[in-house]
C-alpha cells in the first residue's frame, strides 16, 4: 500500500512513521483475525485493515476523518494485538495515534470533545478522581445515562483510600543493597488502587532495592495521548521527563519502575513522542516493568502456595512492551499454580477510558474475558494493569489483584487487600 503525503508533513515524525506503516501493509487481513472489535462486530471498518484504509484516505485527502468513519476509529481499543499478529511488521500504533489526534482536533468544541476533556482531567488528578470514585459509589444505584453508568460501575470496584507510598520519599533496602530504583505511583492508580504501590515498594525493598517514590511526577501523558489530546500529552510527558531526569542526575537510578503497564509502554516510547529530547531518551532507557526488575533481582520462593492463579496478560504488556510469559513465570516461582485462559491475546475492554466511552463493546469484552478466565477455576485472577483489574472485577466472582500483590504476599508481605476481605469496591 502506498501513501502520498505532502512534503511538509513528511518532516513530522508521526506522519513519517504513518507513511512507513501504511507502506508495509500488504492487505493480508491477518490483523482482523485477532482484533477484538472485528471479532465482535464482523465489520471490515471495525478491523485494523479497514481502519488503515480509512486513515490512508484521510491523510491523502487532507480533509480530516470522514464523519461516517469516526465511530469505527473510536471503537479501536489500541490493544495492538494486530501489531503482534502482523507478518509485515505494520506499526499500527502510529496510525491510530495520528487518527485520534486528527479526530480530537476537529471535535474539541463538540459535546463529545468536552466530555472527553473533562474525563482526561479527572482521570489524571488523584484528588478529583478520588472524589469521582466516592461520588460514583453514591450515585451507582441512580438511573443514569450509559456513559455515567459505566463510570459509576468502574468506580464501585476502586479503593480510594490513600496509600502509604505517596509523596517524594526515599526508603532503604531491607537487605544488602542490590539496586537503586525510582517507583512511579501513577496518577490514577494512587487514587483507585494504592495497595498496588504499597506492595511494589515492600517487595522491591525486600529484594534489596533502595526505593525512591517520585510522587512529584503528576502524569506521564499516556491517557491524553490515547485520547488524541496531543498538546496536553506532550506537556505532561515533558514534565515527567524533566522531573525524572533531574532526580536521576541528583542521585542516579538503576531503574525507573512502572507497575502500570500502560504507563510503562508510553514511557518506553518517549524518544518517539519527544524526538530530539536527550533526557527523554535517557529516561526511557531506564524504564522497566516491575516484573522485569523483580526477575533481575533473582526472585524465587521455596514454597508452594495453595492457590490457583489465572493470569490475564494486559495488552499494554504483551503487545505494547512485548513482555508475554515473564509475569506468569514469576507467579510460578512464587509457588502458585498458574493457568492461562483461552483467547489470552484478547483485550478485556478496559483500554484506558474505553470502558467508559464505549460501554457496550467494553462490557461484552469484559464478560468474555472473565468467562474465559473463570473456566480455569482459579482462586484469584492476576493482572499487571490497574485498568484491567477494575474492569475484570465487574464480571468475575473471584478476587482480582495485581501480580505484584501476590509476589509480595509470597515473599512475606500481607495478603492482597482483595483476599484479606478489605474494601476494594462493591461488585
Amino acid at each position: 500500500m502506498h501513501l502520498s503525503l505532502p512534503q511538509e508533513k513528511r518532516s513530522d515524525s508521526l506522519y513519517a512513521a504513518a507513511e512507513v506503516a501504511i507502506g508495509a501493509c500488504v492487505h493480508c487481513g491477518f490483523c482482523n483475525a485477532t482484533c477484538p472489535t472485528y471479532k465482535l462486530l464482523g465489520d471490515e471498518r471495525d478491523g485494523p485493515r479497514g481502519r488503515i484504509y480509512a486513515i490512508k484516505d484521510m491523510l491523502e485527502q487532507d480533509t480530516g476523518p470522514p464523519v461516517d468513519l469516526v465511530p469505527h476509529l473510536d471503537r479501536c481499543l489500541s490493544c495492538l494485538s494486530c501489531r503482534t499478529t502482523c507478518p509485515s511488521g505494520v506499526d499500527y500504533a502510529r496510525l491510530i495515534d495520528l487518527a485520534r489526534g486528527e479526530i480530537a482536533g476537529r471535535r474539541r468544541r463538540s459535546l463529545d470533545g468536552i466530555l472527553r476533556g473533562i474525563l482526561a482531567v479527572v482521570m489524571t488528578s488523584p484528588f478529583l478522581l478520588r472524589l469521582g470514585v466516592i461520588a460514583g459509589r453514591l450515585a451507582a444505584r441512580l438511573p443514569l445515562p450509559a456513559l455515567l453508568r459505566a463510570a459509576t460501575d468502574v468506580a464501585r470496584q476502586a479503593n480510594p483510600v490513600r496509600g502509604a507510598t505517596e509523596g517524594d520519599v526515599r526508603l532503604p533496602p531491607l537487605i544488602v543493597r542490590k539496586a537503586r530504583v525510582a517507583v512511579l505511583v501513577g496518577c490514577a492508580q494512587r487514587a483507585v488502587a494504592s495497595e498496588i504501590n504499597d506492595a511494589t515498594v515492600r517487595l522491591l525493598r525486600r529484594l534489596g532495592c533502595e526505593v525512591e517514590i517520585v510522587g512529584s511526577v503528576a502524569c506521564c501523558g499516556s491517557l491524553d495521548h490515547h485520547l488524541g489530546h496531543a498538546a496536553r500529552a506532550h506537556r505532561l510527558a515533558c514534565q515527567t521527563v524533566d522531573v525524572l531526569a533531574a532526580a536521576h542526575r541528583a542521585l542516579p537510578f538503576d531503574h525507573i519502575v512502572s507497575n502500570i503497564t500502560g504507563c510503562g509502554a508510553h514511557l518506553k516510547d518517549l524518544p518517539f513522542q519527544l524526538p530530539g529530547n536527550r533526557d527523554a531518551e535517557a529516561v526511557a532507557g531506564l524504564v522497566r516493568d516491575v516484573t522485569e526488575v523483580v526477575n533481575d533481582l533473582g526472585f524465587a520462593i521455596d514454597a508452594t502456595q495453595d492457590f490457583t492463579v489465572a493470569y490475564h496478560a494486559a495488552c499494554t504488556l504483551q503487545h505494547g512492551q512485548r513482555i508475554v510469559d515473564l509475569p506468569a513465570e514469576l507467579l510460578e516461582r512464587a509457588g502458585f499454580a498458574v493457568v492461562s485462559p483461552k483467547e489470552a491475546h484478547m483485550c478485556c475492554g478496559s483500554a484506558g477510558t474505553y470502558n467508559i466511552l464505549q460501554p457496550a463493546i467494553a462490557g461484552e469484552l469484559g464478560a468474555r474475558k472473565a468467562a474465559n478466565l473463570l473456566r480455569r477455576s482459579p482462586a484469584v485472577i492476576a493482572s499487571g494493569n490497574v485498568g484491567c483489574i477494575l474492569q475484570l472485577r465487574r464480571y468475575a466472582d473471584v478476587p482480582v489483584v495485581h501480580t505484584v500483590e501476590l509476589l509480595d504476599w509470597a515473599a512475606g508481605g500481607p495478603p492482597p487487600l482483595a483476599l484479606a476481605g478489605g474494601d476494594v469496591g462493591h461488585a
